[in-house]
Formats: C-alpha cells, sequence, structure tokens
C-alpha cells in the first residue's frame, strides 16, 4: 500500500503534472527494490531500507509526474523553503528514493547537494579555484588549464557543482573519447575526478564522486620504439656536432630535456665523467621556461657517464658551452637557451636519415 494523498494536477516550471498518491511508499518487507536509475549512481542497487511507519514520512516530501514522463521530487526544508531535485528520474520509485535519501542525510546532519554551502555555485568557478590554490609545478598547472579549456568547461563551466551527475559524467567521456581519444579523454577525466573529489571529501558540498567509471581514467599507450646503440650514434652525428653530446646524454645518461636544458658548467665534473642533476627547465606554450626543482626527490641525483663519452663531452665544453661555472651547457647557435621548437626542427631531419627510426620516434 502507498501512503500520502491524493494530490491535485498542477503546473510546475510550466510542465503540467498528473493527479499521484504522494509520500513515501510502505512495503511490509520493509524494502525497496532495486532502482535502476543511473543518476543515483547505483546507491540502490541492493535496495533501501523504507521508512516503517507513517509517522516517520508524513509531511516530508512529494513526487509529481511531467508530462514527459519523467518525475521530479520536492520537499520542505526546516526554513520552510520548497527544496526540488536538481535532476529529474526515471521513475516514481526513484523520486521516492531520492527523498528518503535526503531524509536520512538530513536526520544524520549530513549535507545533500540541495543543503551544499556550494550550491549554485559554477563549476568554472570551483574549478579555477581549485587550481589557483595548489602548489602545482608549472607545466602540470598549464596541462590542467588545457584540459579545462578543451575538454571540460564546454561541457561543465556553466553548471553548478552541485549538478554535475553521474548520466552526465558518463556522457561527457563518451564524447571525449569519440572527439580527442583515449590518451587525452583519460587526462581529463582524472582531473574532472579530483577536482569533483574534493568537492565531497573536503566541502562535502556532494554526497558521492559522480566520476565513477571503472577504467576512465587509465591510459594504454603503444609500445615505444627503442633505438639500438647503433641508431643512437648515427643519430647523434646526424644531428650534429653542437647537440650531438645533447643525444647521447639522453640516451646513456638518461636525462630529460628540461634537464639538460637547465645543465651548467658547474654541474659536470668533466675529469670524473659525472654530472649533478638538481633542477630542470621544462618550457612552457608560451615559449618561457620555468626552471625548478626536478619533479620529484628521486630526480635530484648524480649520473655516471661512460668513458666512450669522453671525447665528445671533452670537444663539447670547449667549443659549445657557455663561459664560466654558470654558464649553460647547451645554447644554439646564436647563443639562445636551447628551444625544443628549434631542436625539433634538427632532431627530425636527422631522424630520417636513421635507417629503422619510425616516424613517431621521440627524443
Amino acid at each position: 500500500m502507498t501512503l500520502g494523498s491524493i494530490s491535485p494536477a498542477k503546473s510546475i516550471d510550466g510542465q503540467k503534472t498528473s493527479a499521484r498518491p504522494v509520500g513515501l511508499p510502505y512495503r511490509r518487507s520493509g524494502h525497496l527494490p532495486p532502482s535502476t536509475d543511473p543518476e543515483l549512481g547505483g546507491i540502490l542497487r541492493e535496495g533501501l531500507p523504507c521508512l516503517a511507519s507513517r509517522r516517520h514520512v508524513a509531511g516530508f516530501g512529494n513526487a509529481r509526474q511531467y508530462r514527459s514522463g519523467r518525475w521530479s521530487a520536492t520537499y520542505t526544508d526546516r526554513n520552510g523553503r520548497t527544496q526540488r531535485s536538481p535532476e529529474t528520474f526515471a521513475t516514481e520509485l526513484d523520486a521516492l528514493t531520492w527523498l528518503a535519501l535526503v531524509q536520512a542525510d538530513l536526520a544524520h546532519g549530513r549535507r545533500t547537494p540541495i543543503t551544499s554551502p556550494l550550491k549554485g555555485v559554477l563549476f568554472k568557478d570551483y574549478a579555477k579555484d581549485w587550481i589557483d590554490n595548489r602548489p602545482l609545478a608549472a607545466t602540470t598547472r598549464g596541462l590542467y588549464q588545457r584540459l579545462l579549456k578543451a575538454c571540460i568547461l564546454p561541457t561543465f563551466g556553466s553548471t553548478p557543482v552541485t549538478r554535475i551527475t553521474f548520466a552526465k559524467v558518463r556522457h561527457w567521456n563518451s564524447e571525449q573519447l569519440d572527439k580527442h581519444g583515449e590518451s587525452i579523454a583519460a587526462k581529463a577525466y582524472r582531473l574532472l575526478k579530483a577536482i569533483m573529489e574534493t568537492a565531497v571529501a573536503d566541502d562535502e558540498t556532494l554526497p558521492r564522486n559522480p566520476c565513477r567509471i571503472r577504467g576512465a581514467g587509465s591510459e594504454h599507450p603503444a609500445e615505444r620504439h627503442t633505438a639500438t646503440v647503433t641508431q643512437v650514434f648515427t643519430l647523434a652525428n646526424a644531428v650534429g656536432e653542437r647537440w650531438r653530446l645533447f643525444v647521447l646524454l639522453g640516451a646513456f645518461a638518461t636525462l630529460r630535456p628540461e634537464e639538460l636544458a637547465s645543465l651548467r658548467r658547474e654541474d659536470i665534473k668533466v675529469a670524473r665523467r659525472l654530472i649533478r642533476i638538481t633542477s630542470a627547465s621544462p618550457e612552457l606554450l608560451n615559449g618561457r621556461r620555468a626552471t625548478g626543482r626536478p619533479k620529484s626527490e628521486a630526480g635530484t641525483r648524480t649520473v655516471h657517464l661512460p668513458a666512450i663519452l669522453d671525447e665528445v663531452l671533452h670537444l663539447h665544453m670547449d667549443r659549445y658551452a657557455e663561459p664560466g661555472p654558470f654558464g649553460l651547457v647547451f645554447v644554439g647557435e646564436k647563443g639562445a637557451p636551447f628551444r625544443r621548437s628549434t631542436f625539433g626542427r634538427t632532431f627530425r631531419k636527422a631522424r630520417a636519415d636513421v635507417p629503422g627510426l619510425p616516424e613517431n620516434f621521440t627524443f
């Protein structure tokens, strides 16, 4: 049987509603059957305990059906204001179950999307604040801003944080896979999930993170080609004398381009064949370099060079490195610091002269 009174047909947001018995359902079994509405995020997969008496449900909330067939739920809060569910539901049961969840949250003092202090705050504003208040590396900050602009904000920018649901995230993720491919879609999903997790765990804006798609944040890159020793030396010779040591240190000392770009004379002990890595200079999209500590504590290290690099090392330090202990080890022909774009043109031309190296082989 169903508790509640008959509600007359009314107009809500311009849509005609049907007269239906309202109130929470009462079942002798004490449970509602499992809900199938994805917007409830699977919370009700195993069924939800029903309220046991009329006294517990009287006057709390109502469920109404739109002409479209969807259902909405409303209740009156402690201040006498009518609160409506942020989304509509596929069935009456889903709407009533949402009311049961809200009532339980309120009874235990938990916040809901409706009672959240961030109710009405747009995602674009929340995301900007999220990035601005985190100690991110310059390259990471730039990546996050690009992902927001290209992938996330076009869909969720004008959406209140409390109205981002599992169903919306699932649809958005499918679009990103089609538009940008697996790698970019996974990065964007991880960023969105991290931002929404802050809303759940720190700001208590949501009862649950809507980003719950299994495997959506995983990437499966193709196997990368590894150059042989012969190919490395052929490539080093092909790039020219100025950049030969650059290639060889990347191959035999496992130094990243941003680490090589920040090397100075004082970091290299030529006689002892040692290089001390204490900084990195990643290049941003605007061409500027953000020199700072390596990405992790393990990035600060001492690298021992093989004896096979002795001749090339001495030649480069004598001819191409800037003078003085703080002189840059690698500079361009006109004395400018290393630029990835400039080196990239030289590298791609040299790569074409190395038999067996594919076009997607990168430094």
